[in-house]
């Protein structure tokens, strides 16, 4: 199978060109990712599962594309899952596979598209990163969590190539309005030979 879209979205620009990208790719997406081991909703996934073993716990899937991440949390042990996405087409993806309590489509122009505590955990995998979702979603993100509340993203080797990217975290962790739980590299898309780092981090 050729790479039609994998190859083309680490070279983004615009948030433009990126909503366009994946509205594109949803169909294809799935298949894609997969044949190229996608490896990172797992880890993350059972990572938070084991911080946070309570399946009844809502948990929003920040970037939630066509729903793969969804699915790993929901294999990891969680059953109240909602999911956001901007893209309309990857929704209809996430929708099919009935994992999602909700689903919400986000506006990127919103500041503050999540109520703060509204989730006990919030998850963006495979979301922040060159081509992809800006550092300044982690601000977003974070600001969204209450005391002792957690987040579990990832960054990928591109993303770990730009210092702009764990800048951001460690602006949260320096002044200490969070701490750093977990951090662990391991595999991302193994057939691309990328990498990625797992965190978890817990707003103070």
């Amino acid at each position: 199978m050729e790479d039609t879209f994998l190859d083309k979205a680490y070279n983004l620009s615009t948030q433009e060109d990126t909503n366009a990208l994946y509205d594109q790719w949803a169909a294809s997406y799935d298949q894609e990712i997969g044949a190229n081991g996608y490896a990172t909703p797992g880890r993350a996934a059972e990572a938070l599962f084991a911080r946070l073993p309570r399946p009844q716990t809502p948990i929003l899937d920040f970037g939630c594309g066509t729903g793969l991440s969804g699915l790993a949390l929901k294999l990891a042990g969680f059953t109240v899952i909602d999911g956001m996405d901007p893209s309309p087409q990857m929704l209809e993806e996430a929708k099919a596979k009935d994992i999602y309590r909700t689903l919400i489509q986000l506006d990127v122009s919103d500041k503050n598209p999540i109520p703060r505590g509204s989730y006990r955990a919030i998850a963006a995998i495979g979301v922040i990163g060159t081509g992809a979702a800006p550092a300044s979603t982690l601000d977003v993100l974070m600001q969204a969590l209450g005391k002792g509340d957690l987040l579990v993203f990832s960054l990928n080797d591109h993303a770990l190539a730009d210092p702009g990217f764990e800048g951001v975290l460690n602006n949260w962790l320096d002044c200490g309005a969070a701490c750093l739980l977990e951090k662990k590299y391991g595999p991302h898309l193994p057939k691309q030979g990328l990498k990625s780092n797992v965190y978890i981090v817990e707003r103070n």
